[in-house]
């Protein structure tokens, strides 16, 4: 079985940027073994918002949500790798942070659901659907990267 390589939006929330964490978590990114193949910091506008938070547009929080994803940039990267939903999932924790486990980036920055330090796609799908929204094809990268024989068995690559 050839394991295939999944892409995946990740945001660094606004909260995470001001309270200095994009390194700590970009550092978490990259220890795990994932490929960072596109960054940017950015602002997100209103139609973008509503786009990615289609599934809550209607909802009454979130007028709150949009007005926090838009109070300062946000850090936005496209990492690919097997199994690189999941692998971010465990990563990142849930999404209600207080719910999250000591280790992972929600469990030891974040006691909300708001404010949950980060967002990463949370299906194969959604992580295609989300990189191409946040990303033009021209600023998403693909290069070999020279560790990826130590992260994966030979079977795996």
């Amino acid at each position: 079985m050839n394991p295939t390589h999944e892409k995946s939006l990740i945001i660094i929330k606004p909260d995470a940027v001001q309270r200095n964490l994009i390194g700590e978590i970009i550092s978490r990114v990259e220890k795990k073994g994932l490929k960072i193949i596109g960054t940017k910091m950015m602002s997100i506008e209103d139609a973008v918002l509503e786009e990615h938070y289609a599934h809550i547009k209607d909802k009454p929080f979130f007028p709150g949500i949009r007005d926090f994803m838009k109070s300062c940039p946000v850090i936005v990267m496209a990492v690919e790798g097997i199994n690189a939903i999941s692998a971010l999932r465990l990563l990142v924790g849930p999404t209600k942070a207080w719910e999250a486990n000591a280790g992972t980036i929600r469990g030891d920055f974040s006691l909300s659901t708001q404010s949950n330090i980060v967002h990463a796609s949370d299906s194969v799908e959604n992580g295609e659907i989300e990189v191409k929204r946040f990303f033009k094809a021209d600023e998403v990268f693909s290069y070999q990267k020279i560790d990826a024989d130590f992260i994966y068995a030979e079977h795996k690559k």
